[in-house]
């Protein structure tokens, strides 16, 4: 999702609504994640004690193309835990909390979590491995608070979240490990901070990611390297953000089939059938896929529990 764009946010939301929680929590701890992969960390913590809600639910469309009806502003208004990501990802979720306050209403931004700038280039937050254990780990506190009777639960959910991220963490080593010096385009900086951690080298300037994230115009010079490294052999892998696409970002994606450059799609929003941690995974694999069998994965489809 675009920085810049969060000005036209304050019409955003989910036109459906996700309910991650099964049907026996209608009497649990409303709560919202504003993006799904927190409020899906949110059903994992709160376990049978949280009504959970997602309100950016949708990996096949554009998520800026959301907007705010009545219904958000009341489940907002409702929640007694709202995690939201920060870095101007989600602003208008901010005017929505502040237009309905509520006593005792538990709050985290991820962005402050982290104690992240305001200047932080890159919002795609969940993508990095430290992101989640520490939100799980906040949520787990802010949990306890509302609901000091099952403080236990939380907490032993809390660190069986931990655990259950090792297979990422492993998989993310064992790739850094085995494939040093892989290089790749990218058409937004969604994936990033799992890139990186994998010890992978982004050849396309970051000042092309962030044209294309905040839907302004590149500079040309910037669009001719990007199609230079996809047409003359100077990446092995294309990872493409499948949720917002324009002419463009189809043309880089053209020029990579026409090279075969193997393609990894990744996402801003998780897609459907996956947790947190195997959607996670699942971008690893096919990045390992894409480099020892030159295999893209344009699309993830897959039901994967922690």
């Amino acid at each position: 999702m675009s920085i810049s764009r969060s000005a036209r946010l304050c019409a955003l939301a989910g036109t459906g609504l996700l309910l991650l929680a099964g049907p026996a929590l209608a009497a649990g701890i409303p709560a919202i994640g504003i993006e799904n992969e927190y409020a899906d960390v949110i059903a994992q913590i709160g376990g049978p004690y949280v009504s959970v809600t997602a309100i950016e639910t949708d990996p096949n469309t554009d998520p800026h193309s959301f907007e705010v009806n009545p219904h958000v502003a009341q489940q907002i208004a409702a929640a007694r835990l709202i995690v939201k990501n920060g870095i101007g990802y989600d602003d208008w979720a901010d005017r929505l909390i502040a237009a309905t306050p509520a006593a005792g209403r538990e709050v985290i931004d991820v962005q402050q979590l982290l104690g992240l700038p305001d200047s932080t280039p890159n919002p795609h937050l969940w993508y990095d491995p430290a992101t989640m254990p520490a939100v799980a780990a906040a949520v787990a506190a802010d949990l306890s608070r509302l609901d000091p009777a099952h403080a236990a639960v939380f907490a032993a959910n809390a660190k069986k979240f931990d655990a259950s991220m090792t297979p990422w963490r492993q998989a993310i080593a064992a790739f850094k490990a085995q494939h040093p010096g892989v290089s790749v385009a990218v058409t937004e900086p969604v994936g990033d901070y799992m890139l990186q951690a994998a010890g992978v080298d982004i050849k396309t300037p970051f000042s092309l990611q962030a044209a294309i994230m905040n839907g302004t115009d590149p500079a040309p010079q910037d669009v001719t390297t990007e199609m230079h490294l996809l047409t003359h052999h100077g990446v092995d892998v294309l990872v493409y953000n499948q949720q917002v696409t324009d002419p463009l970002t189809a043309s880089f994606l053209a020029a990579a089939k026409a090279h075969h450059v193997p393609v990894v799609g990744v996402y801003e929003t998780m897609p459907s059938g996956y947790h947190y941690q195997g959607w996670m995974l699942a971008e690893v694999n096919a990045l390992r896929h894409a480099v020892t069998a030159h295999q893209s994965t344009e699309t993830l489809q897959g039901h994967q529990t922690p």
